[in-house]
């Protein structure tokens, strides 16, 4: 019965026409490989990948970055009719409730977000990420770990899109001390953060256990305000996801972050105990 749930939470969570894109993608692939009379290894040797990633590609297990695709194009000759996949690929890496999310981020002027158990997914460096999946009860699939890795760290990219929006993470402070993916990878994790929380379009705050007031004991939030003027607020709890557009929803979402903001440490302060979580680690 457990596995049977497992199952079905799996296709529940990841279930959406992006896994059919991938698997055609991996076919043609596959098939533009054949024709030119190569195989998986010496494609990897051409492109600078490994067989087993070349597999998983034409497998649809695994989303191939742009740079994969135009070596692959240029290396079987393809004229670019591999290249032009990355358009479908961009889109296909985002299981689809990521998805909405993905493009609201990708619109924001400005983002801010309270975390209260792992540090926030557009903080966490790969191998967290793959850590934090890979932790996942019911077991997640090889193929589903992949795709969630990807999908998050093609997030990502907001910390460099232009122009730049300005960025808020109030971290609790347990989401610094616990060792995610073991010690090195932790403080690599550490590090990133160390790095990011010192750019200047992003403050990184940590909430001291020690608080005895704490206005986010509801749980983590995340407030974007888009181009167009609007605000939506996105709450996850259990991986069960609500954005909530309307004003009555997203203004008290508004005053507790910004009570949030205030009792947490200042980023100053911040950075100060990080750097001291990593010294300590």
């Amino acid at each position: 019965m457990a596995r049977a749930l497992g199952a079905e939470a799996q296709q529940v969570e990841f279930e959406d026409d992006s896994g059919a894109v991938l698997k055609a993608v991996g076919r043609q692939l596959k098939s533009w490989r054949e024709r030119a009379g190569l195989t998986q290894g010496e494609l990897g040797a051409a492109i600078g990948y490994g067989d087993e990633q070349v597999a998983s590609v034409e497998r649809g297990r695994r989303v191939p970055r742009p740079e994969y695709l135009d070596k692959a194009d240029e290396a079987l000759d393809a004229g670019g009719i591999i290249a032009a996949m990355k358009v479908d690929v961009a889109e296909a890496r985002y299981p689809k409730k990521v998805r909405d999310l993905a493009k609201l981020e990708s619109e924001a002027v400005e983002l801010g977000a309270y975390e209260n158990h792992n540090v926030h997914g557009l903080l966490q460096t790969e191998d967290c990420t793959r850590a934090l999946f890979q932790m996942r009860r019911p077991v997640l699939a090889e193929d589903v770990i992949e795709r969630g890795v990807a999908a998050r760290l093609a997030r990502q990219s907001i910390l460099t899109q232009q122009p730049t929006p300005i960025l808020s993470f109030v971290q609790e402070e347990v989401t610094l001390l616990r060792p995610i993916g073991g010690r090195m990878v932790w403080r690599a994790q550490l590090e990133h953060l160390l790095e990011v929380g010192r750019l200047r379009h992003v403050e990184i705050q940590v909430m001291p256990t020690e608080r005895e007031d704490h206005a986010g004991m509801a749980g983590p939030l995340q407030l974007l305000k888009l181009r167009n003027g609007s605000t939506v607020g996105h709450v996850e709890v259990q991986r069960f996801t609500r954005l909530a557009s309307a004003p009555n929803e997203v203004q008290p979402l508004e005053t507790q972050y910004g009570i949030i903001r205030a009792q947490a440490l200042t980023p100053r302060e911040s950075l100060k105990f990080i750097e001291k979580a990593l010294g300590d680690s």
